[in-house]
C-alpha cells in the first residue's frame, strides 16, 4: 500500500494520477482498511488534512503526516456526502485538480468499509500508440490484431468504443478514468487520450448493450451527489468486432458532438438515426445557416443565453412542464422565456413544423460549435 500512496504532485499526467487515486482507494477497500487508516491515506494522497464524519459515529480527522491537526476544520474545506449519512472532506486553501475524484472515491470507500460491499474494477491506462493503431485508418489487420492482444483485448469479440470530452478544459483522460470506475468498468477496459478526447475501449462481460445505461446511471448518480451537472460529454459507438474498432470510434466521436453536459451527457450513435446526416455538413456551413445565426444573435443578448437554454430544454423534453422540471424553474418563468424566443425568432413553438425547425437549428448550432 505504501507504494500506492505516492503524492499526486509527483505524478505528471492527470489520467495517470486519476488511476492512482482509484487504485489507492480500491486497495484500501479490498484489504478492509480501518476508517482511521482510510482517512490517513486520503490525507497523504491529497497532501492536505482530510476528515470523515458519519451519523452516529465519531469524527475522524488527520493531516498528511498521520497526526490529528491542531487547528479546527477551516471554512474552505470541500466535502462530499457519504450515504446513508455523513460526509468526507479535504482541507486546503484552493482546490487541487483531482480533488473531485479524490472526494468521490474517498466517499465510496467510506461507504463500503462501513459495511460489506464489493470493490469496483479499475480501468487501465493504455499505451496511446497501441490505441491509435487499433483506431487508426492505415493499419493492416494483422497489426490491429497484434495491438489488441497487447492491450489485453480479444480481436474476435464485440467491443464498443467510447469518446469522452470535457467542456471546462479539464483532462479528458482523467474524466474518462473516473467515469469508467464509477460506472463499474469491466476488466477489459482500456483508456487513452487521442487528440482532444479520451478513447475508451470496452469489452463488457454482459454484452455491449449494457454500456450506455451504465454510463448514464453513473453520471446521474454523480450529478445527484455533487448537486452539479458536470462538464463531461460522452459518445458511444456501435458494437463492433475488435478489427472493426475504428468504425465504432468514428461513431463515438460523432455521437460525442451531439452530447450536452448535464442535460444530455451520454449519446449513443445507434440512437441518433438520420440525425447523423447533419454531422456530415461542414461546421462553417452550419454556422452560416440563417436559423443558427439567429440563435447565436439571441444568445449574445443579456438574457439570451438563458432563453436558448430554455428552448433547448423545451425541445428536448417535449413539454413546458417537463422543461421547467429539467431547469428547476417555475413553469411560468419557462413560459415567459419561450414567449420571448418566439418573438425574437418569429417561431410558434406550438406548431410542429416550427418545433422541428427549432430542434434542428439547435442541433446544427451545437455541431458547429464542436467543429
Amino acid at each position: 500500500m505504501k507504494g500506492l500512496l505516492l503524492r499526486l504532485s509527483a505524478v505528471d499526467a492527470d489520467a495517470e494520477a486519476a488511476v492512482r487515486v482509484i487504485v489507492c482507494f480500491d486497495e484500501l477497500v479490498t484489504h478492509r482498511a480501518s476508517l482511521p487508516d482510510l482517512v490517513r491515506s486520503a490525507a497523504a494522497l491529497a497532501e492536505c488534512p482530510a476528515g470523515l464524519e458519519r451519523d452516529g459515529g465519531a469524527t475522524l480527522r488527520f493531516g498528511p503526516d498521520g497526526a490529528v491537526p491542531a487547528e479546527p476544520e477551516p471554512d474552505s474545506a470541500v466535502s462530499s456526502a457519504v450515504e446513508p449519512g455523513g460526509r468526507v472532506w479535504l482541507e486546503r486553501r484552493s482546490p487541487g485538480p483531482l480533488d473531485d475524484l479524490v472526494l468521490e472515491r474517498f466517499a465510496i470507500a467510506a461507504r463500503l468499509l462501513a459495511g460489506p460491499g464489493p470493490a469496483v474494477a479499475t480501468p487501465h491506462l493504455a499505451d496511446p500508440a497501441l490505441v491509435e493503431l487499433v483506431l487508426g485508418e492505415q493499419a493492416a489487420d494483422e497489426d490491429r490484431a497484434r495491438a489488441l492482444v497487447l492491450l489485453g483485448l480479444a480481436a474476435g469479440k464485440p467491443l464498443r468504443v467510447v469518446a469522452v470530452g470535457t467542456d471546462d478544459g479539464s483532462d479528458p483522460g482523467a474524466a474518462a478514468v473516473a467515469l469508467m470506475a464509477r460506472g463499474g468498468a469491466p476488466p477489459a477496459t482500456r483508456v487513452a487520450v487521442v487528440g482532444d478526447v479520451a478513447a475508451v475501449l470496452l469489452q463488457p462481460r454482459e454484452g455491449a448493450g449494457t454500456v450506455v445505461s451504465s454510463l448514464r446511471t453513473a453520471l446521474a448518480e454523480r450529478a445527484r451527489e455533487r448537486g452539479a451537472t458536470g462538464s463531461v460529454r460522452v459518445g458511444v459507438g456501435d458494437p463492433a468486432d475488435g478489427l472493426e474498432a475504428r468504425r465504432s470510434w468514428l461513431q463515438a466521436r460523432l455521437a460525442e458532438r451531439f452530447a450536452v453536459p448535464g442535460a444530455e451527457p451520454v449519446v449513443a450513435h445507434d440512437e441518433l438515426g438520420s440525425l447523423t446526416l447533419l454531422a456530415e455538413l461542414p461546421p462553417e456551413r452550419l454556422r452560416a445557416q440563417p436559423d443558427v445565426r439567429a440563435l447565436d444573435d439571441l444568445a449574445a443578448t443579456p438574457a439570451g443565453a438563458a432563453d436558448v437554454a430554455t428552448l433547448e430544454a423545451f425541445c428536448r423534453t417535449g413539454s413546458l412542464r417537463q422543461a421547467a422540471l429539467a431547469l428547476h424553474r417555475h413553469h411560468s418563468s419557462v413560459a415567459g422565456r419561450l414567449a420571448h424566443v418566439e418573438d425574437a425568432l418569429g417561431w410558434r413553438l406550438d406548431d410542429p413544423g416550427d418545433r422541428f425547425r427549432a430542434r434542428l437549428a439547435l442541433l446544427a448550432r451545437r455541431l458547429a460549435a464542436r467543429g
